[in-house]
């Protein structure tokens, strides 16, 4: 029976080739925005190296000093001395890393200059995070300790500034005037990992840091890794309780110290929100999204509603026939459904195809560094279910109103 209904779905599509033409295009122009939409999600927020552990990953990268009498707050990233203090001595976790952020240095190849974006890490930022090495390996806690200059690269790096990614190892690199030795190269990280992402990345002890600075703010982060994904809610719940105890740099102008540990989503979210609020503002940005895509699939499923309907009126001499042989409603039902899915099924292929041809796009421009914007499985899953819900909100009311026609009705042209 599903062959047949197929069958006569193929011939209604090569029927009229301009509304089929009209619906393909609604439906896949609609589905490659949603898909390159998601894909960058994907890329920014979900497991992916070097943040394979997401589940498990709580990071802490802002903090707000809030005025008394409503009077303001202040609100930037944190320093070391911050993070050593109320952060590095937490129990629940299994593994805590602290960080700064990336900063652009300067290395030269000859009389070219080099860009290199250099990140300062202690040595349990390997083990909290999943980086791909493609030769040698990344620094210890030692030599983090002893503030050896050591160093890892990622790939592109070390083609531009070696001319090549094998045979590097011990060899000396040099960004602005500091030279470090090549212990390790790894793929390259996406610009979007703001996290961990960099080109070069070496002991935070060899830093220009100051350890013992006492302000709250500074250029660093902590990336805390929990020993489960169960374990997520007590590690929060353990930091909160150190944070409430945490004293005001002036008890004369301040009212309180606000640190959150969150998920990568949170996060990143809290990070381009620029705030440190109770409210992370993921459920409000998630809810938003959720809207913008259900009207953006709205309209074409409103236009595929009236080209269905059309057609519909166009077959009612059928309908009738079948009605008269005794087809039932369900059954009229069940069949323009299938036709229904199946032609979204073919917009939807088509949306994936789309889709992939503008993410290589993205990534040939280069416009966000490294970035590799694929349509890998959860993505494709996501594209086909797109499309069966598309089928669906888009086929149910002209499925209803064909199955309601008179065999009577119908022979006459579907018009009282």
């Amino acid at each position: 029976m599903l062959l047949s209904y197929l069958k006569i779905a193929w011939k209604v599509l090569l029927r009229r080739k301009f509304f089929t033409f009209i619906s393909l295009f609604g439906i896949s122009f609609t589905l490659m925005i949603l898909l390159v939409v998601y894909a960058f999600y994907d890329h920014t927020v979900g497991p992916h190296t070097p943040e394979k552990k997401v589940d498990r990953l709580l990071f802490i990268n802002r903090a707000t000093v809030s005025y008394k009498n409503d009077n303001g707050s202040n609100n930037g990233t944190i320093s070391y001395s911050f993070l050593e203090r109320y952060v590095r001595p937490l129990r629940t976790p299994e593994k805590i890393s602290i960080s700064t952020y990336f900063s652009s240095t300067a290395a030269y190849v000859g009389n070219q200059k080099l860009d290199v974006d250099l990140k300062f890490t202690d040595g349990q930022f390997w083990q909290v995070l999943d980086f791909d090495f493609v030769a040698g390996r990344p620094y210890t806690l030692p030599e983090v300790q002893s503030g050896a200059h050591v160093a890892v690269i990622n790939e592109r790096t070390c083609r531009a500034y070696f001319g090549t990614t094998s045979g590097v190892l011990g060899k000396t690199i040099e960004t602005d005037r500091v030279r470090y030795q090549v212990i390790g190269v790894v793929k390259d990280v996406p610009g979007m990992r703001f996290n961990s992402y960099a080109d070069m990345w070496a002991p935070i002890s060899t830093s220009t840091q100051d350890a013992k600075d006492p302000n709250y703010f500074g250029n660093c982060m902590a990336i805390v890794l929990a020993r489960t994904p169960a374990d997520i809610a007590a590690v929060q719940a353990e930091f909160n309780r150190v944070v409430d105890q945490v004293p005001v740099p002036d008890p004369k102008k301040h009212a309180k110290v606000h640190v959150y540990a969150g998920t990568l989503l949170s996060s990143t979210v809290r990070w381009f929100n620029n705030n440190s609020k109770p409210d992370d503002g993921v459920a409000a940005l998630l809810g938003k999204v959720a809207l913008v895509a259900l009207l953006f699939m709205l309209l074409p499923a409103l236009n595929l509603i009236n080209v269905n309907v059309s057609r519909i009126l166009e077959r009612s001499s059928e309908i009738g026939v079948r009605k008269a042989f005794g087809a039932t409603s369900g059954t009229l039902i069940r069949q323009f459904l299938v036709e229904n899915v199946f032609l979204t099924l073919l917009g939807g292929v088509l949306g994936l195809v789309l889709a992939s041809v503008v993410l290589h796009i993205i990534d040939s421009s280069g416009f966000i560094p490294y970035t590799t914007l694929t349509l890998n499985p959860r993505i494709f899953a996501g594209g086909l279910l797109l499309s069966l819900l598309f089928g669906l909100l888009s086929g149910v009311y002209p499925a209803y109103k064909m199955s309601k026609l008179h065999a009577v009705q119908a022979l006459k042209g579907g018009r009282n």
